[in-house]
């Protein structure tokens, strides 16, 4: 064979190549799951993805979308919040017109913007900080999850009614999520006279927190609500006991992760947490939860199932429209709602659910949790 047939032949073959490759990805419809896949919070991360897999699964099973089929890519963005733009171009530059996440509010705040401005469908199941949405007049973002100033509420209004404590110390990691929160869980407490002793900051990825445990054994702390993430908790926790200081702890959904128990030890039994409702535990969501059991999933968590809510959201916008455009999909979500395994969705003009309730928990040391009547 000559040169000539031989380079012509090698276009022709390149070139059948790369429209195959291209017919295959216009069969596949993306989602990216964005959250932490490295760091000190992958677990959250791991929830996500768990519920997203097993909504594209179920969807997949049942033919997809006009003969596509979804497909999940993961997308790291550690959870930092300068790592919320980096990700957010990464999914604009693989043309993925949907995301469920970011996971933590820090990077879903860093990346909103970029989604919105690209025109990419973003739904949380996660971020709960009120500034991922508030006064940004989003067209493309959405939760499905309640927010800070929903779960804050939640926490004190059961610390005032069941608690009834004399002196709170209030601790937050000073990020846009911890911070948030504890703020909301404070504001509350004092318009109800609950005498906040503490309002203090701590420096999350710290091992040592000795100091801020004197400063609430000093006041004489009888209880203490801490806003942000499990791993600082459960040190919080593990070193007031080591240190005598013998009073309960309250945290946000964050905190409710089964790898706090190896951190806190015996000290995690009787957390109190505000979680989302149970899902699981619906009758209806029966094939659900037996759909993640045979893939040794936990359906249980705190962002499984509101994750599995957003793929839905995404995929019934798509089945609505009759459309992969996300824009067209945006604007069906603003105007429509959707039934889900977290029950009826509808999102106000900013992306919020206009309903989302949070329930409170009893965390017990063996990875189990009580509901509170």
């Amino acid at each position: 064979m000559n040169y000539l047939k031989a380079s012509a032949l090698s276009m022709a073959i390149s070139a059948g190549l790369m429209l195959s490759t291209q017919a295959l990805a216009a069969d596949t419809i993306k989602i990216a799951a964005v959250g932490p896949v490295t760091g000190p919070v992958t677990q959250y991360g791991d929830m996500v993805r768990e519920g997203i897999r097993t909504a594209i699964e179920s969807i997949n099973a049942a033919g997809g979308y006009d003969g596509k089929q979804f497909e999940m890519v993961e997308v790291d963005d550690a959870c930092e919040p300068k790592q919320g733009p980096i990700a957010a171009n990464n999914v604009v530059n693989k043309e993925i017109g949907f995301v469920v996440g970011p996971v933590c509010s820090g990077a879903t705040v860093g990346g909103a913007s970029i989604y919105n401005q690209e025109g990419v469908v973003m739904i949380t199941p996660s971020a709960t900080a009120p500034n991922v949405t508030d006064g940004k007049n989003f067209d493309f973002v959405f939760r499905t999850i309640g927010r800070d100033d929903q779960q804050g509420p939640a926490a004190a209004k059961y610390i005032i009614d069941s608690v009834k404590p004399s002196k709170v110390a209030i601790l937050h990691d000073k990020q846009s999520y911890g911070q948030g929160i504890a703020s909301s869980v404070r504001d509350n407490l004092n318009k109800a006279d609950i005498d906040v002793t503490l309002f203090e900051g701590i420096n999350a990825g710290e091992t040592d927190y000795s100091s801020v445990i004197t400063k609430m054994k000093a006041a004489g702390v009888d209880f203490v609500y801490y806003g942000g993430y499990h791993p600082e908790m459960g040190l919080l926790m593990r070193q007031a006991a080591e240190q005598g200081l013998k009073v309960k702890f309250m945290g946000p959904e964050g905190a409710g992760n089964p790898e706090i128990n190896a951190i806190a030890g015996d000290a995690v039994e009787g957390m109190l947490l505000t979680l989302p409702a149970d899902y699981s535990a619906l009758p209806e969501n029966k094939a659900v939860v037996e759909a993640f059991k045979a893939k040794k999933r936990n359906a249980s968590g705190a962002f499984q199932l509101t994750s599995y809510a957003a793929t839905q959201a995404i995929f019934e916008g798509i089945k609505a429209t009759k459309s992969t455009d996300p824009e067209k999909v945006a604007e069906w979500l603003h105007g429509n709602s959707v039934k889900s395994v977290i029950g009826d969705l509808s999102w106000n003009k900013q992306g919020d659910l206009n309903e989302f309730k949070f329930d409170i928990y009893t965390w017990h040391k063996d990875g189990s949790k009580t509901a509170v009547k």
